[in-house]
């Protein structure tokens, strides 16, 4: 892109400048509005496990529902509580939507379709998901308020025993692909179960990890069964309970722009990213972003049927789950993957 404006006769400064601006509007614009409607997709599913219509009133299949949920909240007045901090009250919905928005900057779409194409794209999109617990944090302690307080440090203790989990899990998929950058794993991928499959699902040492990988997805991003930091059954809201108007939406844009990042990082560490899920020559006529959104719906999907179908954990089953059971697990993984590789000395490529 950045040669393209220089043939429009900018310098190559102005162009890189230019052609980075455009890039990350790109990517901004399109995951507003996949947000925006993966919201009505994650109601219309609920609705359909429990028998119920959902949202099919305001433009025509209920298409405009969101953007009419959003002119409402909009419209609403901004309460700041009298005792909270305000300078961090206002922040904290700020940093958790920027960072949902960052760590999007190097996930590859397809081949070359991609804002930063690092080496270590693993690396800091786990450094980036990390950051997003500070809004939570920062919005459960400004509040000045115990529900969202208590909220604050369930957040804290739920991300750290999962964060955890995924990051002995990654080491085992860089371990397989010999490398941290996004576009190089997804190439690993290729002709994985018998040549024919384009995934590490087949993989009999790596699936086991993307099962604990996508419940541990569950987790990070608080949604049911370890939505904990919003029980409203026992903290009314959690940590947005003070909210209102845009404060409380753009932690509802975070969210969501987190649970599709981690639909996209299912796809591409162990579902082959922009990849066919068969290795069969016409299904590659397909562009590779169309099977890189498919399956990335088809993990939504997952995270809307279990929101609707499984009952909320406590808050000591979510603890154990996290430090007794995927830890080890996962560390015994590590071992294992390592172990194979070392035998096998096949580091970097595809079984």
């Amino acid at each position: 892109m950045t040669e393209f404006f220089q043939n429009l006769g900018m310098t190559y400064e102005w162009a890189w400048f230019v052609a980075t601006i455009a890039g990350i509007l790109l990517i901004a614009f399109p995951l507003m509005l996949a947000v925006a409607y993966v919201i009505l997709i994650d109601r219309k599913v609920w609705a359909a496990i429990n028998l119920r219509r959902g949202p099919n009133v305001v433009g025509p299949f209920g298409l405009l529902q969101s953007f009419a949920d959003g002119l409402k909240v909009f419209l609403q007045e901004t309460i700041i509580p009298s005792a909270a901090n305000k300078g961090i009250f206002i922040i904290a919905p700020i940093v958790t939507f920027t960072v949902a928005l960052a760590a999007w900057a190097v996930v590859p779409f397809a081949d070359g379709v991609v804002l930063a194409d690092i080496n270590v794209g693993l690396l800091y999109i786990l450094a980036i998901s990390s950051l997003s617990v500070y809004g939570v944090v920062m919005a459960g302690w400004a509040s000045n308020s115990k529900y969202p307080f208590f909220s604050a440090m369930r957040a804290a203790a739920q991300m750290i025993s999962y964060e955890v989990s995924i990051g002995f899990i990654l080491v085992c998929v860089v371990l397989w692909a010999g490398s941290f950058n996004l576009t190089a794993i997804v190439e690993a991928q290729r002709g994985h179960g018998l040549g024919i499959v384009n995934g590490f699902y087949f993989n009999l040492l790596l699936f086991p990890m993307w099962v604990v990988f996508f419940i541990s997805s569950l987790a990070e991003t608080q949604r049911v069964p370890f939505d904990l930091t919003e029980a409203e059954s026992e903290l009314v809201a959690g940590y947005q309970t003070e909210y209102s108007s845009m404060a409380f939406a753009l932690f509802w844009l975070g969210e969501y722009a987190n649970i599709l990042l981690m639909c996209a990082l299912n796809t591409l560490l162990f579902f082959g990213g922009w990849l066919p899920p068969v290795d069969w020559a016409p299904l590659y006529w397909v562009p590779g972003i169309i099977w890189f959104l498919l399956k990335t719906l088809f993990f939504f999907f997952m995270f809307s049927w279990v929101m609707a179908t499984v009952p909320r954990y406590r808050y000591d089953q979510l603890m154990r789950l996290g430090w007794k059971v995927f830890l080890p697990m996962s560390l015994i993984f590590v071992f294992l993957i390592s172990g194979y590789l070392m035998a096998t000395g096949h580091f970097g490529t595809p079984a």
